[in-house]
């Protein structure tokens, strides 16, 4: 099951995080994995991980808010099965405290990251019969988050964005749907709570993952193994839904 032989997918962000888990997971399971970072270092040490297991990987350095750079790369790919928007970035803080250089900057990545690569996929999706987006969204899409003003807005569009795509190509063969996790356990999320909260680390760290009424972070292979399924033959009934990963935030937290 979750095969995914001779599938040929992007995944962006790839260079840590959940990413990272996606495309191994994804060269595991037989697919060749174009990993897109914005760091040449970090994509090659996915693309390291990926040889370790055995599998196929091709890296690109590339912004994903460049939309000529995303046709550049695509185009260089030739052809399509499989697109997981990853690629983003957090903020904190709400409408007063948030600047417009960084409400712009987390559009620019966010938003027009996702619009761009779905932009350039699409096409090569409908020409080759059809093929599977997923995007990274957020249970902040769904729900009130404090001091996340400009991240809620942005993974609110991924969401609305996705529903779009999913009708619009229907007859295309297109699925579409987006993976909204609570707070998973990445690299990214030490490098933030470190940068924000200094000196409160482990206090910071507890509170979020108890935040989650399962009581821990989520881990990046547990975000994977679902967009893993989501993108397999095994979900071809799916398109225009949205999955929390979540540990029972949206409907356990009273």
């Amino acid at each position: 099951m979750f095969r995914l032989d001779d599938k040929i997918a992007v995944v962006t962000g790839a260079g840590s995080g959940i990413g990272r888990a996606v495309a191994c997971a994804f060269a595991k399971q037989g697919a060749l994995v174009h990993v897109l970072d914005l760091s040449e270092e970090s994509a090659n040490q996915t693309i390291e991980l990926i040889a370790e297991l055995d599998g196929n990987a091709k890296a690109h350095v590339v912004d994903v808010s460049d939309q000529s750079a995303i046709r550049e790369v695509f185009a260089s790919i030739g052809k399509l099965d499989i697109l997981v928007n990853n690629a983003g970035i957090a903020h904190i803080g709400n409408v007063e405290t948030t600047g417009e250089e960084d409400f712009q900057r987390i559009f620019n990545i966010n938003v027009k990251g996702v619009y761009n690569c779905m932009n350039a996929a699409v096409p090569m999706l409908k020409s080759n019969g059809g093929g599977v987006i997923t995007n990274l969204s957020s249970i902040a899409a769904l729900v009130g988050i404090t001091d996340r003003f400009a991240y809620s807005m942005s993974k609110g569009a991924v969401h609305a964005m996705s529903l779009s795509v999913a009708r619009d190509y229907l007859s295309s063969g297109i699925r579409c749907n987006t993976v909204s996790p609570a707070r998973v356990h990445t690299p990214f999320v030490d490098g933030f709570i470190a940068k924000n909260y200094p000196g409160r680390e482990q206090e910071i760290f507890e509170k979020l993952s108890k935040s989650q009424p399962i009581g821990r972070m989520g881990t990046v292979d547990e975000v994977a193994a679902l967009i893993l399924f989501l993108s397999s033959s095994e979900a071809a009934f799916i398109t225009g839904c949205d999955y929390p990963v979540d540990g029972g935030f949206l409907n356990l937290n009273n």
